[in-house]
């Protein structure tokens, strides 16, 4: 566990881990909270947490593009993940596995 923490990579796989659970948390939580029961506040919570996220995952993305030397098509399918329901999820499967 503290091998993955200590590598770019490492920080990047928990970053998007959790960056995509506070997606999911407010697409499928606080957003019918808020349209259906009249409840913001979860969203407002949810949202402000995961912006903080958002930014830290794009910043783990430049910094492993940089330190694994990807390419161009490897950085705009990461960033590209983080926008897309379930992304980094299926980023994590298929982009950041250290290549064997």
């Amino acid at each position: 566990m503290f091998k993955l923490v200590t590598t770019s990579l490492g920080r990047l796989r928990i970053i998007g881990f959790i960056e995509g659970i506070s997606f999911l948390l407010i697409l499928f939580v606080t957003m019918p909270l808020k349209y259906f029961y009249s409840m913001g506040e979860p969203n407002k919570v949810i949202g402000m947490i995961h912006g903080l996220l958002f930014v830290l995952y794009i910043y783990a993305v430049i910094q492993a593009t940089f330190d694994k030397k990807w390419n161009f098509k490897r950085s705009f399918l990461a960033i590209l993940a983080s926008i897309i329901p379930f992304g980094t999820f299926w980023a994590d499967k298929k982009l950041f596995r250290e290549e064997v």
